[in-house]
């Protein structure tokens, strides 16, 4: 039977599936919040700050790295959105991977998040610190001390409330797109009057005549897929958010389907401006390319006001990270797989044990930025690639299975679905076993990490016979 046939199915029958850790809630989370929380996660601090490098490494052609990787992203977290429409959950894909390859299931694809998300918090502290050396008041500031800062004033919003968090990331989210959009009109400005920047003419010669689009070759494009993988690591925060959220099978489709043009307006669309207004090799990891642009053009304060907002998109991402992994080590602790703390919630009915966990990670990442403050955010940002790949793998397998059931007649697909199962499952899995491969290719940090993966399959291991008592004992009680 064809997807087009399927689409013409009734409305999916309620799932038989219990998870305790979607109890207690609120749902505060507006249709507004959802929609900027789902641009906020397209919109991080890998394009506003690691963007710059990856230019400076790779040249225009960055643009279809982010292309490519946008398009997975988007399959990703598509496939989530079915998932939510069939059954919405604060615990999202551990939920379901619960529900659809048992608890070890949801065990291994809990922890890869958090390995996600522990490494990406610290990426993103570190990325407030850096941002925050901009201005000469906090250049003799130690940066350990700027990354400790954003972290505490983080960590204490999002433990008031649900919609204390579903604000602060709808007036960052605003603030992103805000400035995306004024620099890509001040851009187009520049190049269709040909306004010098720095002393150099924008236009199209600024590519051709600085070795084309491939400056350095394909490789180093393919080299840098791994980083823009991290550039898009938020995208499936909008599921989670589903399990707080009034009538999500309304708000999520049309949140889920904006994000593949924000995508191709704002990642691609900056990119290609960037790539015009001046030669790949003025750009650089130290400096948000953005920031790099306006303090070329010499205008009073702009290139502040940027630096200001990219601080913005590393305190939104933060405070996206310490939200999702709440929920997830909630949902993880009370069926066994995670410490019992991580499940406790408090008067705001925010899970503030496993919002405190992750926080505990991002002290340790202060110690990273006090002994490595040069190499901090290259380091974890490879760690927490690892997480992103495995947490994609979980969802893809997670909407495999599910379609598999539906073919046996066991469940029913909403209409909203991912299109071309289950092949775009497996071309999406393929996608990430290659940027593993790529990782290992490109040496350095990225061989380094992927040489990690047995000792971190060993811990997750370990960690399970560890647990797999009281889980079989939380099992048999809820049985």
């Amino acid at each position: 039977m064809s997807d087009r046939t399927m689409t013409e199915a009734p409305a999916p029958a309620p799932s038989r599936h219990v998870d305790a850790g979607d109890e207690g809630y609120s749902k505060d989370l507006k249709s507004r919040h959802v929609n900027m929380i789902a641009i906020g996660g397209a919109i991080g601090t890998g394009l506003f700050l690691g963007a710059g490098g990856r230019l400076a490494g790779a040249g225009p052609s960055l643009a279809i790295a982010y292309a490519v990787c946008g398009v997975f992203a988007f399959f990703v977290v598509r496939a989530l959105g079915e998932l939510v429409l069939y059954r919405p959950s604060s615990g999202a894909f551990v939920s379901y991977a619960r529900e659809f390859m048992g608890e070890k299931g949801a065990y291994t694809a809990g922890w890869l998040y958090f390995l996600n998300w522990s490494t990406t918090t610290v990426a993103d502290i570190t990325a407030a610190a850096v941002f925050a050396h901009y201005w000469s008041a906090f250049t003799d500031v130690p940066q350990w001390i700027l990354a400790f800062t954003a972290l505490a004033i983080v960590l204490t919003a999002n433990l008031i409330s649900v919609k204390y968090f579903g604000e602060m990331e709808f007036w960052f989210a605003i603030v992103k797109v805000g400035a995306l959009v004024i620099f890509m009109l001040v851009a187009i400005y520049l190049l269709v009057t040909s306004h010098p920047i720095d002393g150099h003419t924008p236009g199209l010669a600024t590519i051709t005549g600085n070795g084309g689009l491939f400056p350095s070759g394909v490789l180093p494009m393919l080299l840098v897929v791994q980083g823009v993988v991290f550039a898009y690591a938020s995208v499936e925060l909008c599921g989670v958010a589903a399990g707080e959220t009034e009538n999500p099978e309304k708000i999520m489709p049309k949140a889920i389907n904006s994000i593949m043009w924000r995508v191709g307006v704002f990642y691609v669309g900056s990119v290609v401006l960037l790539a015009l207004l001046l030669p790949y090799s003025a750009y650089s990891a130290d400096q948000s390319p953005f920031v790099t642009v306006f303090d070329k053009l010499g205008i009073p304060g702009t290139a502040g006001i940027m630096n200001l907002v990219v601080l913005t998109a590393a305190l939104s991402s933060l405070n996206s990270g310490l939200y999702s992994t709440g929920r997830i080590l909630r949902s993880m602790a009370l069926s066994g797989s995670a410490p019992k703390f991580t499940g406790v919630m408090n008067k705001g009915k925010v899970p503030y044990g496993g919002v405190l966990f992750t926080a505990a990670f991002g002290v340790a990442g202060v110690g990273l930025n006090y002994w490595m403050p040069g190499e901090a955010f290259e380091i974890v940002l490879n760690l927490a690639s690892i997480g992103i790949l495995g947490t994609w793998g979980m969802v893809m397998l997670c909407s495999l299975f599910f379609w598999h059931r539906s073919k046996n007649g066991l469940v029913t697909r909403p209409s909203y679905r991912l299109p071309w199962a289950p092949y775009t499952q497996i071309v999406t899995l393929l996608f990430l076993v290659t940027v593993l491969v790529l990782m290992w290719s490109d040496g350095g940090v990225g061989r380094t990490t992927v040489m990690l993966l047995p000792a971190i399959a060993a811990a997750l291991v370990g960690g399970w016979f560890l647990v797999r008592g009281r889980v079989a004992e939380l099992a048999a009680d809820r049985d």
